[in-house]
């Protein structure tokens, strides 16, 4: 019986869940671009990722992070690095249809001994974009960054080749 009213929990809870803001809406309220230029700006405490066009936000998206939480140092400890990285050219995906690299660890971090690779900006697994937003309900990445809809990723890649955006700075409070 529990097997059977768990789908139909599931379908309940996703109808009536608060909506929150509509995916690539603009917000201003916090300040969130100050100080940026043609940046990614990630707050990992908010689940939200800006599109920082000169000190403007120009769009707006809810983010899953790590199932491990904030403050990547090593490899497989599926937390999101915090700090400043250079973002690479995005690419193709088999795993995710795109891909936007995050240069973690930087020349400093290694030196300090952090250690992993493979830090992205990306959609949802393939197989799992028809759940939409609700990939974005929960941390479930292994360090990435990951957006509800392959569209929002396109729109992301789009926008940072646009505008050459070199730099993403994620932002949060690392929890122990």
């Amino acid at each position: 019986m529990a097997r059977r009213l768990g789908p139909a929990i599931f379908l309940a809870a996703c109808l009536i869940a608060p909506i929150d803001a509509a995916p690539g809406s603009t917000s201003a309220r916090r300040g969130e671009c100050a100080g940026q230029r043609n940046a990614v700006v990630i707050d990992a405490d908010a689940h939200r990722l800006w599109l920082c066009l000169g000190e403007s936000v120009e769009r707006e998206f809810t983010v899953a992070l790590g199932q491990g939480g904030l403050g990547k140092r090593t490899t497989g400890d599926k937390r999101t690095p915090l700090g400043s990285y250079a973002l690479g050219e995005p690419r193709a995906s088999a795993d995710f249809s795109l891909f936007i690299p995050v240069g973690y660890p930087t020349a400093q971090q290694r030196q300090a001994g952090f250690t992993g690779s493979d830090i992205g900006i990306h959609g949802p697994k393939k197989g799992w974009s028809w759940l939409g937003r609700i990939t974005t309900w929960s941390d479930w990445t292994r360090g990435c960054i990951a957006v509800g809809h392959p569209q929002e990723i396109a729109e992301i890649a789009a926008w940072v080749k646009r505008h050459g955006t070199s730099l993403v700075t994620i932002l949060g409070t690392p929890k122990p």
